[in-house]
């Protein structure tokens, strides 16, 4: 029973790390506070879906033409609408706000768009359904994926961020914007790039989510909420304290669900969360 719980929360755990990367990418470093992160999500969710049902293209082929996407969108978002808030805020503080009101607006829009295109259904498919035995648990392949996906890719950019020269640079941007620039860094395209990044990662995480969970149009702020108390959790701009804050949560989940109450899960998720913010301000594993 005990080992059954734990293997659920770490899968579990594993899908909220891997979604919570890309906004890690995007508010630790371009200093965007996304709220319609979740919308780029669903958004590949439904490109995958069509892929896979009417071209019968494997998710997992997919995966980087679709991440590739998710790339090119938030470039060009970042030109569009990001690029002059930056350039006209007089600090950080005021690009966030800033940013929660642009990004707030770009929700509904891409919401929208989604809602016309595929109307308010819940929408599924079938990939790599299959039983796989770990320890004595019987999971299914495709949760493990994310499981797996998450601990690669965030053990991957913890070891790029802090062992490569462009790591340096975005380390420089997110915790010393003003003074980058004095050592020859190019401020508006480290940030551009860092947010097409989160965005290619939010991509990523959304064709992985839909080879297992049923999704909707509307369904971008439950993940955009989710990510962002990873995020927090974690430490702002901090990869390594994304991943585990994400497995923390889900273990956190499980336990509760199976040894006291499944209702009230959601409610231990935001105890945990609000006790952290009180005791860590700055997040469990601090700043990256």
């Amino acid at each position: 029973m005990l080992m059954t719980t734990l293997m659920i929360g770490l899968v579990l755990g594993g899908t909220y790390s891997l979604a919570a990367l890309g906004m890690t990418m995007q508010y630790g470093v371009a200093r965007i506070m996304n709220l319609a992160y979740g919308e780029l999500m669903i958004t590949a969710s439904f490109a995958t879906f069509v892929l896979f049902s009417t071209f019968e293209i494997n998710p997992l082929l997919a995966l980087p033409a679709v991440a590739t996407g998710g790339f090119i969108l938030s470039y060009v978002i970042y030109g569009l609408l990001m690029s002059p808030l930056a350039k006209r805020a007089s600090d950080a503080g005021a690009l966030e706000v800033d940013s929660i009101l642009v990004t707030f607006g770009l929700l509904f829009l891409l919401q929208g768009i989604l809602l016309v295109i595929f109307g308010a259904d819940f929408t599924s498919y079938t990939f790599l359904n299959t039983p796989v035995e770990i320890f004595g648990v019987v999971l299914a392949a495709n949760r493990l994926i994310a499981l797996v996906a998450a601990v690669v890719l965030g053990g991957g950019l913890y070891l790029f961020i802090n062992n490569s020269r462009w790591g340096r640079n975005l380390r420089a941007v997110a915790t010393n914007p003003e003074n980058a620039p004095l050592v020859g860094i190019d401020l508006e395209r480290t940030a551009r790039t860092a947010f097409a990044v989160g965005g290619m990662l939010a991509a990523l995480a959304g064709v992985i989510v839909s080879m297992f969970q049923t999704f909707t149009a509307t369904a971008g702020v439950i993940f955009t909420m989710k990510a962002l108390i990873v995020v927090i959790m974690g430490g702002v701009g901090n990869f390594m304290g994304a991943l585990l804050s994400g497995l923390i949560l889900g273990l956190v989940e499980a336990l509760v669900s199976s040894y006291i109450d499944p209702g009230l899960t959601l409610a231990a998720v935001y105890l945990i969360f609000l006790v952290i913010l009180l005791w860590r301000p700055q997040g469990l594993y601090g700043k990256g």
